[in-house]
């Protein structure tokens, strides 16, 4: 529908607010270049929430450019792989992993470290990332396998056979802070990676999502230590739980033994 000046002048706020909520990006702002002079308080303050609304999704699209950098440096390749960890420092469950490679170009707004977004939002963008990436696997390592051989190890294993497990090969590995060894790819170690590489964000969001969950599910199986809360970290209750009623089979040996 082409929209006039009239035409929004005619209308009431209430039927103006409905209108504007199911626009495209490119009618709101018609909508806005249309009501700049409108003679309405009702429209003018919903053209200034319109203006708020959009200019925080240019700043949106702005930050996720900025995401874009260490895959713009290697534009030439093909399959560009992001991988991330969750849950090196909780007392208790598994250490996740998770590669993926995004389509090429991939600029899919509101990515970013997964500990910055909400519950919801990171697994609203879990199921798209999933959708949409050319592939993506999941691995980590149980509690035994971290006492044995120490959480650093255990994440580099896990993050080894997060790549081996992807349907392409990557042409190039951006890390999120390590180099992962007996690997025959070539790798980035981006410190804080999470926050500032697009394919490495996306991987903290999917392996954080599937951690949180498993951890839901223990919670069930082990409830008294809250699992489904905490995710295994050491909060107070948590340590006071582990005091009371002693370590369950998820509970990591290595890193209770100060308090047990």
């Amino acid at each position: 529908m082409i929209y006039t000046r009239e035409y929004f002048e005619k209308l009431s706020v209430s039927e103006a607010s409905k209108l504007v909520a199911g626009m495209t990006e490119e009618e709101c702002r018609s909508f806005i270049d249309l009501t700049s002079d409108c003679t309405k308080k009702g429209i003018l303050n919903l053209r200034a929430k319109m203006i708020k609304k959009l200019e925080a999704l240019d700043a949106e699209r702005e930050r996720i450019r900025g995401m874009r950098v260490f895959e713009e440096k290697y534009a030439d390749r093909e399959y560009i792989c992001g991988i991330d960890e969750v849950g090196r420092g909780p007392l208790a469950g598994p250490v996740i992993t998770c590669a993926v490679v995004l389509p090429k170009g991939c600029s899919l707004l509101y990515v970013n470290d997964s500990k910055k977004l909400t519950a919801a939002k990171r697994e609203e963008l879990s199921k798209i990332i999933c959708e949409e990436a050319v592939s993506y696997c999941i691995s980590g390592r149980e509690p035994e396998v971290i006492d044995r051989d120490n959480i650093l190890n255990a994440t580099l294993m896990a993050m080894r056979d997060s790549v081996l497990g992807l349907k392409v090969k990557p042409d190039i590995l951006l890390n999120d802070a390590v180099i992962i060894p007996d690997v025959d790819i070539e790798q980035e170690k981006i410190i804080h990676g999470d926050a500032r590489s697009i394919s490495i964000a996306a991987a903290s969001i999917v392996a954080k999502v599937y951690r949180d969950a498993l951890m839901c599910e223990y919670d069930k199986i082990y409830p008294q230590y809250g699992f489904a809360k905490n995710a295994g970290y050491g909060t107070k209750e948590h340590i006071e739980a582990i005091k009371k009623y002693g370590p369950c089979p998820i509970h990591r040996r290595s890193y209770i033994k100060s308090f047990v």
